[in-house]
């Protein structure tokens, strides 16, 4: 296991309202671990407590409980200059009226570092960022993507033990966002740095994170790999926000160890795996997600022992080339299905008010609490 390099310890954080009595909790009794050289992703919807989180962790803002150690060591009361961390925000704030190369030797200038050993930091640090021939261009003369690796280069150009990057690619448009988004992960991996990453995009989060801790109101609902987080999402918000997911509603029936029956009607049951203590009567969501559901005709008398086998009707078809996707009824419930388009027969195969088979494995739909 790599050493820890930031450790938030039931870390809350309030604000004061308009009047005496209001107080706004932003963050709320939040502890996670950052190991070194992890990329670590903060994601969740706008005033969810990520960049507050983030900027406690700069030491912007002074938790108002709990504690925060950074290599160890704690970071109470230290002001944001005196800690191993650099900021890279979406605004990219760089010097219109100065050179590339004179924006990424301004920290180290202001750190009183000898001139002839500040430039040749900077441009170390701007091969770093694969934009060695631009030193003497001014930021105007850059694209948008150019721009955001200066504001990379110019923050880790101090050799701080993490990087804390707040929404950097929100101003960038969605194909150069895509680029960057593979660019700076494969920077971090080469440069070594801890990145702490701060996103509301949850493409974002799953492409680029190591582990990604979602968050909602003020609290870390769930931190995993984002295999974990997208396949075995412990809340309804998790595997709600994260990917497109179906949520069918009932009751479960029957409970056999880990195995249980769960209703949604009096006509439909399904055979559910239990993942967490729930009760014969007990009222839950089953969530499973689109891509994980075969679709086959109502006719077809195969067995499929191993799997969940549920009879439904199509009502909407949508053909949109790399798939075909389907809102479908079971009971009174909908659910999404999208099928892969591998050949023309197929992606034509199912037409609206056509009754269809369900198929989908056990381990594929998670059983969650109300």
């Amino acid at each position: 296991m790599s050493e820890i390099k930031v450790s938030l310890v039931n870390v809350s954080k309030t604000f004061d309202g308009k009047h005496p009595n209001d107080r706004v909790g932003a963050v709320n009794d939040v502890s996670f671990d950052v190991y070194d050289g992890e990329f670590f992703a903060m994601l969740g919807p706008s005033g969810c407590g990520k960049t507050t989180t983030l900027r406690l962790i700069a030491g912007f803002e002074q938790p108002t409980s709990g504690m925060i150690l950074i290599n160890d060591i704690p970071m109470q009361g230290i002001p944001p200059y005196q800690r191993p961390v650099n900021t890279v925000f979406q605004d990219y704030v760089l010097f219109p009226h100065m050179t590339i190369l004179q924006n990424v030797m301004f920290g180290l200038e202001m750190a009183h570092v000898p001139k002839k050993e500040a430039e040749r930091r900077a441009r170390e640090a701007l091969e770093l960022v694969q934009l060695p021939n631009v030193a003497n261009r001014k930021p105007r003369e850059l694209s948008g993507g150019q721009q955001q690796r200066v504001a990379v280069a110019r923050a880790i150009v101090n050799r701080p033990s993490v990087l804390l990057l707040d929404e950097p690619l929100g101003a960038l448009d969605l194909k150069l966002r895509r680029d960057m988004q593979v660019e700076l992960k494969t920077m971090q991996e080469e440069i070594g740095i801890t990145f702490i990453y701060v996103t509301h995009d949850q493409e974002e989060a799953l492409t680029m994170a190591d582990r990604i801790a979602v968050m909602q109101g003020g609290r870390v609902l769930q931190i995993g790999t984002p295999s974990e987080i997208y396949e075995t999402p412990a809340t309804r918000f998790v595997a709600d926000f994260i990917g497109e997911t179906n949520f069918l509603s009932g009751k479960l029936t029957d409970v056999n160890g880990s195995y249980g029956t769960f209703a949604l009607d009096d006509d439909v049951h399904i055979p559910v795996l239990l993942h967490e203590p729930l009760a014969v009567g007990d009222t839950a969501t089953l969530a499973i997600r689109p891509e994980r559901i075969t679709l086959t005709d109502y006719e077809d008398q195969t067995p499929y022992p191993e799997l969940v086998s549920v009879f439904a009707q199509v009502q909407q078809v949508q053909y949109i080339g790399t798939d075909t996707r389907y809102q479908v009824r079971v009971g009174e419930q909908s659910l999404r299905v999208r099928v892969q388009n591998t050949d023309f027969q197929k992606a034509n195969r199912f037409k609206e008010r056509q009754y269809v088979r369900l198929l989908w494995n056990k381990a594929n739909a998670r059983l969650l609490l109300e």
